[in-house]
């Protein structure tokens, strides 16, 4: 488990939301939902091997307070990078969360 002071990056949690423009025509758009405080607890660009045999490249994880709502879905933004959220785990009873993500292309 990692210790509330390595929270050391700055994650922000961002939601696609629709935006009614002047002109009446609906864009989609990532919105910031919060800034937090994470620790990065893993970042491989090597090839990992998942449970069914598939492969996956630039598997990221995070590890932050817990945040009621949020869901795969929603993507992290990390040091100007998009992170599309592939699981999230809880710890414990809301203690905390483990974000699984890969970098969006």
């Amino acid at each position: 488990m990692t210790r509330p002071g390595n929270f050391d990056r700055v994650i922000i949690l961002e939601r696609l939301t629709k935006v009614v423009q002047p002109s009446g025509s609906v864009k989609e758009q990532w919105q910031p939902l919060a800034t937090v405080r994470a620790a990065l607890i893993q970042k491989s660009a090597t090839e990992l091997l998942t449970g069914f045999g598939e492969e996956e490249s630039g598997t990221t994880l995070f590890h932050m307070h817990y945040f009621a709502g949020l869901t795969t879905a929603d993507r992290v933004s990390y040091s100007g990078t998009p992170y599309d959220l592939k699981e999230i785990t809880e710890i414990g009873r809301r203690r905390g969360l483990i974000l699984k993500a890969t970098a969006s292309t």
